[in-house]
């Protein structure tokens, strides 16, 4: 068969794959129209509904997703017959649903990864299937059996060429996919038994953050019945990092996952302030539960000396003695504060109860109480409506919430913790949310819990509403009812209203909002949702605070760690994989490393190796699989903004993306000299240019990269900063520069 024949068969196969999926699409579309058209269902059918249209509706994105890059492989075996790989698995419509596309995920689809000539596990061939868009562009062969004589005029030699045409591809500013290019030792990692803690440890380039994308995307299609109901959580250290990384896992045909970083792991809270150094690794120790557990207490008083309650023209007083016995009973029950209210409340009004039975009725003559049971109660009901006592049980043990709490801990922390600590984070209680203070509040609202009596009352309040409402839309259509037959005789008309067939409650119930979220969209509405799997990418920066957040998110400590400790920058970063795990799980944690660097060329890495071997001579990179033969270049310079300008016109490819890494409080010099450059919290990473600072830029990847002014970095800001280019790096400064970049490069 000729090359043009072998290419045309391969477009005719993926033609039909493509007719099946328009016409599920459409099918899968008709059926959520069809689904959401269901109204005024009984409650159990609704929450079908319901469950139908989420699952659909992720079919549907699934769908979307995979459109244009459908099938890339095809799996020609020894004993006959073959296989094409795809994104997604697809069937005929037939009454035996013939499997006509394998999910890459598949068991069956596993020695396209794995398969070698040593190797072979029953194949003769394995294709790669490159498209663009809907078309076949190129088909790559691998002869695995060498007995085999049949050629096909596609055969790549060494099997790299997909790979290294992958690695070379110009960079869009947003992560592709790995899946056509997974590697054996990245294949291990991805299909790993998900119960337990699994740490993925890799330099910069290995591919930890793909695979560990991968990973989350095998994980549901094996364990779908579970996880699709729990969710899988993927934390990230920023937001652009998410963008970036956003596309990977619908191109992989999911879209049942919650992608966040801690700062937004708060309902309610989005992390805009920004710490300083100092004070987010106060905010990060471990010791900081015990700090706020010790504010709650504090909030938990006693009077100064007493309080006075006027009740029935008489004074109660509420001193000391008699709240801190109340006091330690409440607290005895290890409730959290809010709870525990309730038990305090209860021990407040037996105490003023008390005080009134004794005044009214002690026996003059024995002493003894002439009051019965149901005089006590009437006492306690009429002190239960008191207004005085509920200021006095507000005083004395306030209902608190989380951001309270912590806002006036940050606004005074003297006492708390020593005076250099309360200073670094002190702060004024209009500033905004910072990402150390999520975990903080995360461990408020351990603290204080939630009183569902206050939930309960809201609710009945709502559902009153509703019915009142209801009852008034009702009440309209009987008065119209009334007013349509009045001139007409029809006292005795059989015509029925709405009013006739239906109550308020019933109508009320009809109209509630239905629920059709995913269960990703649920869970990041609900802080004590438990994922069914976590995932963790640059978990070497998270603080010991942030770690007991996420541990609460996973009570089954089903997790997959991806990070390098060579690249912790963050000061209250953890670092070490025994520090983060030891406290939860001991040493029940398995470790594997990646050791191949696919992005960064080898010239880029010596000199990257080298800035970490200044501090630690012991250090070992991974190693490159390619080299460009362009070194990178170091310039100094006394005109800086004018030198960016200029090396910006040098360095940006004519396809792919730049990346000026430059420390932040010269963000806005810089950018006055770079046209249509973006910068920020959020800069949008598909431009040409993007002006970041090193932690911005962790996980990220760029075909060039400028680093400004690298003397000002940290090793590990360096380090991160000299590995994000896939081609070509510069280096500008005006001051001192690191020796190792000294001794490394040369430049003009």
């Amino acid at each position: 068969m000729s090359n043009s024949d072998e290419i045309r068969g391969e477009q005719e196969f993926i033609d039909g794959l493509y007719a099946r999926v328009d016409a599920l699409r459409g099918d899968t579309e008709s059926g959520v129209t069809d689904a959401l058209g269901q109204g005024n269902t009984p409650m159990q059918a609704r929450l079908e509904r319901d469950i139908l249209v989420a699952e659909r509706s992720g079919l549907l994105g699934a769908l979307n997703a995979v459109d244009g890059s459908l099938c890339f492989g095809r799996i020609d075996l020894t004993a006959g017959g073959n296989h094409h790989i795809g994104r997604i698995g697809l069937r005929t419509d037939d009454a035996e649903r013939t499997p006509i596309l394998i999910d890459w995920r598949a068991a069956v689809a596993r020695p396209f990864y794995l398969a070698t000539g040593h190797t072979p596990m029953g194949l003769r061939r394995r294709r790669h299937i490159t498209t663009s868009e809907r078309a076949v562009t190129a088909l790559h062969d691998e002869i695995l059996d060498l007995g085999d004589q049949e050629r096909t005029g596609h055969e790549d030699p060494t099997g790299d060429a997909v790979l290294l045409a992958a690695l070379n591809t110009a960079r869009t500013g947003r992560m592709n996919d790995i899946v056509q290019t997974i590697q054996a030792e990245q294949d291990e990692i991805i299909r790993a038994p998900h119960r337990g803690v699994l740490v993925v440890e890799g330099g910069p380039g290995t591919g930890k953050t793909a695979v560990a994308l991968h990973r989350a995307a095998y994980l549901l299609y094996e364990h779908r019945e579970l996880l699709a109901k729990r969710a899988v959580l993927i934390v990230g250290p920023n937001p652009a990092f998410l963008g970036y990384i956003a596309e990977v896992l619908p191109s992989l045909g999911e879209t049942g996952v919650l992608l966040a970083t801690v700062g937004e792991l708060f309902p309610g809270v989005r992390a805009k302030g920004a710490d300083s150094r100092e004070a987010a690794a106060v905010k990060g120790r471990a010791d900081m539960a015990d700090v706020l557990a010790d504010a709650v207490r504090d909030w938990q008083s006693l009077p100064d000396p007493v309080i006075a309650i006027e009740h029935d023209r008489e004074i109660l007083m509420l001193d000391d003695g008699l709240v801190s016995v109340a006091r330690e009973r409440t607290r005895a029950a290890g409730l959290p504060h809010n709870v525990a209210r309730e038990y305090f409340e209860g021990h407040i009004l037996n105490t003023l109860t008390d005080m009134v039975a004794e005044r009214i009725g002690t026996d003059p003559f024995d002493g003894g109480n002439l009051l019965d049971p149901s005089d006590i109660t009437q006492i306690r009901d009429d002190l239960a409506e008191n207004p005085e006592v509920w200021a006095a049980i507000d005083q004395l043990w306030p209902r608190l919430t989380p951001q309270r709490l912590v806002s006036d801990f940050l606004a005074d922390p003297v006492g708390y913790l020593p005076d250099e600590d309360a200073a670094a984070i002190r702060r004024p209680t209009t500033r905004d949310w910072t990402v150390a203070d999520v975990p903080l509040l995360d461990e408020a609202a351990e603290l204080l819990g939630v009183d569902e009596r206050l939930a309960r009352a809201r609710a009945d309040r709502a559902r009153e509403t509703q019915v009142a409402y209801a009852q008034g839309v009702l009440d309209v259509s009987y008065a119209s009812r009334t007013y349509e037959f009045e001139d007409k005789d029809a006292e005795d008309s059989e015509v029925l209203s709405a009013h006739d067939i239906i109550d308020a409650e019933r109508f009320a119930e009809r109209q509630e909002e239905d629920d059709h979220r995913s269960a990703a969209e649920r869970a990041a509405a609900d802080r004590t949702w438990a994922f069914g799997h976590i995932i963790v990418d640059e978990a070497q920066e998270l603080s010991p605070m942030a770690w007991r957040l996420l541990m609460r998110r996973s009570p089954t400590r089903s997790m997959t760690l991806v990070g390098d400790p060579a690249q912790t920058a963050e000061a209250a970063g953890v670092g070490s994989w025994h520090k983060i795990l030891e406290p939860y799980v001991a040493d029940r944690w398995s470790h594997t490393r990646l050791g191949v660097n696919y992005r960064t060329p080898a010239e880029i890495m010596d000199l990257a190796a080298a800035v970490v071997r200044a501090e630690h001579p012991d250090f070992e990179p991974p190693s490159s699989v390619r080299s460009t033969g362009v070194r990178p270049w170091v310039r100094a310079t006394d005109d800086l903004p004018g030198a960016v300008a200029k090396a910006v016109e040098e360095l940006t490819p004519a396809e792919g993306r730049l990346a000026v890494i430059a420390p932040r409080n010269l963000h806005r010099r810089l950018a006055a000299r770079l046209d249509g450059v973006t910068a920020g919290t959020e800069p949008d990473l598909t431009r040409t240019v993007v002006l970041l600072d090193p932690r911005q830029a962790k996980g990220l990847e760029f075909d060039s990269v400028l680093v400004v002014e690298p003397g000002r970095y940290g090793t590990s800001d360096l380090y991160v900063a000299l590995t994000r280019a896939t081609q070509r790096l510069g280096v500008l400064h005006t001051g001192r520069l690191p020796k190792a970049l000294a001794d490394g490069v040369s430049g003009p």
